[in-house]
Protein backbone atom coordinates (compact mmCIF):
# COMPACT_ATOMS: atom_id res chain seq x y z
CA UNK A 1 0.00 0.00 0.00
CA UNK A 2 0.95 3.34 -0.83
CA UNK A 3 1.93 5.72 2.28
CA UNK A 4 -1.18 8.11 3.61
CA UNK A 5 -1.63 11.40 2.57
CA UNK A 6 -4.03 13.95 3.79
CA UNK A 7 -6.10 15.84 1.59
CA UNK A 8 -7.58 19.14 3.21
CA UNK A 9 -10.91 20.59 2.88
CA UNK A 10 -9.34 23.38 0.41
CA UNK A 11 -7.84 19.99 -2.43
CA UNK A 12 -11.36 18.85 -1.75
CA UNK A 13 -14.19 21.98 -2.68
CA UNK A 14 -12.35 21.88 -5.91
CA UNK A 15 -13.65 18.73 -6.73
CA UNK A 16 -17.31 20.81 -7.08
CA UNK A 17 -15.63 24.32 -8.10
CA UNK A 18 -16.88 24.54 -11.65
CA UNK A 19 -15.45 28.22 -12.10
CA UNK A 20 -12.21 26.92 -11.63
CA UNK A 21 -11.58 24.36 -14.35
CA UNK A 22 -7.61 24.31 -13.70
CA UNK A 23 -8.01 23.15 -10.29
CA UNK A 24 -10.74 21.09 -10.53
CA UNK A 25 -8.86 18.96 -12.79
CA UNK A 26 -5.43 19.12 -10.51
CA UNK A 27 -8.30 18.30 -7.76
CA UNK A 28 -9.76 15.16 -9.29
CA UNK A 29 -6.26 13.66 -10.67
CA UNK A 30 -5.05 14.13 -6.92
CA UNK A 31 -7.91 12.04 -5.74
CA UNK A 32 -8.61 9.57 -8.29
CA UNK A 33 -4.38 8.73 -7.62
CA UNK A 34 -5.12 8.46 -3.97
CA UNK A 35 -8.17 6.82 -4.03
CA UNK A 36 -6.72 3.91 -6.77
CA UNK A 37 -3.92 3.72 -4.24
CA UNK A 38 -6.14 3.38 -1.10
CA UNK A 39 -3.67 6.42 0.29
CA UNK A 40 -6.49 8.81 1.02
CA UNK A 41 -6.69 9.80 4.74
CA UNK A 42 -8.98 12.71 5.91
CA UNK A 43 -10.81 13.58 8.89
CA UNK A 44 -14.09 14.50 11.06
CA UNK A 45 -13.43 17.89 10.54
CA UNK A 46 -12.67 17.66 6.43
CA UNK A 47 -15.74 16.10 6.18
CA UNK A 48 -17.93 18.84 8.24
CA UNK A 49 -16.59 21.60 6.28
CA UNK A 50 -16.12 20.05 2.81
CA UNK A 51 -20.27 20.07 3.72
CA UNK A 52 -20.71 23.24 4.62
CA UNK A 53 -18.62 25.33 1.83
CA UNK A 54 -19.72 22.98 -1.03
CA UNK A 55 -23.60 23.71 0.11
CA UNK A 56 -23.39 27.16 1.13
CA UNK A 57 -20.24 28.82 1.08
CA UNK A 58 -19.24 28.37 -2.85
CA UNK A 59 -20.43 30.00 -5.37
CA UNK A 60 -21.64 27.22 -7.68
CA UNK A 61 -23.16 25.24 -4.66
CA UNK A 62 -24.27 21.76 -4.89
CA UNK A 63 -27.62 20.14 -3.36
CA UNK A 64 -27.51 19.34 0.06
CA UNK A 65 -27.74 15.56 -1.66
CA UNK A 66 -25.16 15.71 -3.57
CA UNK A 67 -22.88 16.56 -1.04
CA UNK A 68 -24.34 13.70 1.27
CA UNK A 69 -23.55 11.06 -1.35
CA UNK A 70 -19.71 12.69 -1.58
CA UNK A 71 -19.56 12.98 1.56
CA UNK A 72 -20.81 9.29 1.61
CA UNK A 73 -17.86 8.35 -1.06
CA UNK A 74 -15.26 10.11 1.24
CA UNK A 75 -16.45 8.05 4.50
CA UNK A 76 -15.06 4.79 2.79
CA UNK A 77 -11.38 6.10 2.90
CA UNK A 78 -9.61 6.31 6.61
CA UNK A 79 -11.29 9.12 8.53
CA UNK A 80 -8.99 10.55 11.45
CA UNK A 81 -11.81 11.31 14.16
CA UNK A 82 -11.11 14.67 15.94
CA UNK A 83 -10.73 14.06 19.76
CA UNK A 84 -10.27 16.29 22.25
CA UNK A 85 -6.74 15.18 22.78
CA UNK A 86 -6.00 16.04 19.42
CA UNK A 87 -8.11 19.87 19.49
CA UNK A 88 -5.87 20.45 22.77
CA UNK A 89 -2.68 19.53 21.04
CA UNK A 90 -3.96 21.21 18.44
CA UNK A 91 -4.37 24.36 20.55
CA UNK A 92 -1.14 24.04 21.57
CA UNK A 93 0.21 23.92 17.88
CA UNK A 94 -1.76 26.71 16.98
CA UNK A 95 0.29 29.18 19.54
CA UNK A 96 3.69 27.72 19.16
CA UNK A 97 3.22 27.41 14.99
CA UNK A 98 0.93 30.64 14.71
CA UNK A 99 -1.39 29.10 13.00
CA UNK A 100 -5.19 29.07 13.31
CA UNK A 101 -6.99 26.85 15.32
CA UNK A 102 -8.54 25.27 12.43
CA UNK A 103 -4.81 24.46 10.25
CA UNK A 104 -3.48 23.18 13.83
CA UNK A 105 -6.76 20.53 13.50
CA UNK A 106 -5.71 19.35 10.50
CA UNK A 107 -2.20 18.80 10.87
CA UNK A 108 -3.28 17.25 14.21
CA UNK A 109 -5.56 14.75 12.17
CA UNK A 110 -2.95 14.26 9.41
CA UNK A 111 0.07 13.41 11.93
CA UNK A 112 -2.84 11.28 13.80
CA UNK A 113 -3.49 8.98 10.28
CA UNK A 114 0.30 8.85 9.82
CA UNK A 115 0.45 10.76 6.87
CA UNK A 116 4.10 12.72 5.73
CA UNK A 117 1.88 14.69 3.05
CA UNK A 118 -0.39 17.00 3.72
CA UNK A 119 -1.90 18.51 0.35
CA UNK A 120 -3.69 21.61 1.12
CA UNK A 121 -3.41 25.04 -0.35
CA UNK A 122 -4.22 26.87 3.40
CA UNK A 123 0.11 26.47 3.77
CA UNK A 124 3.40 27.20 3.01
CA UNK A 125 4.53 24.64 0.29
CA UNK A 126 6.67 22.62 1.54
CA UNK A 127 6.71 23.73 5.32
CA UNK A 128 7.05 20.60 7.50
CA UNK A 129 5.86 19.82 11.24
CA UNK A 130 7.69 17.40 11.94
CA UNK A 131 7.31 14.19 9.70
CA UNK A 132 4.56 16.41 8.04
CA UNK A 133 5.26 17.92 4.71
CA UNK A 134 2.83 20.46 2.81
CA UNK A 135 2.50 20.08 -0.43
CA UNK A 136 0.32 22.57 -2.43
CA UNK A 137 -1.11 20.91 -5.72
CA UNK A 138 -2.22 23.85 -7.08
CA UNK A 139 1.05 25.56 -7.10
CA UNK A 140 2.48 24.51 -10.83
CA UNK A 141 -1.15 25.08 -12.24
Amino acid sequence: MTAPVFLDTNVLVYLFANEDPQRQQVAEQLYMQTAADGSTVISTQVLQELFSVTTRTMRSAISPITARLALQELAEHQVVQVTPRMILQAASRSVSDQLSMWDAVIVEAALAGGCRTLYSEDFQNGRAFGPLRVVDPFRAS
